[in-house]
């Protein structure tokens, strides 16, 4: 993991077409804006695991249920 400081307004880039910037500190709270193509999804990490997990509880809902199919033919 790469650690950075940053103070109010400044930015920091990945590659070339994500840029993360430091909006606002309020005590222990950090307001961050990016800007990144549409075609790069961003996520809070909270909401990224709880996605992956309903993808991964369909995806093993799916297997079941097709392999029932098969079964009953």
């Amino acid at each position: 993991m790469l650690a950075l400081s940053r103070k109010k307004g400044e930015a920091l880039m990945i590659n070339n077409d994500i840029e993360i910037t430091v909006l606002e500190v309020k005590g222990e709270q950090v307001k961050i804006g990016i800007s990144a193509p549409k075609e790069v999804p961003v996520y809070r990490k909270e909401v990224y695991i709880q996605i992956q997990e309903a993808n991964k509880e369909a995806s093993n809902t799916a297997g079941i249920e097709q392999l029932a199919n098969l079964l009953k033919k």
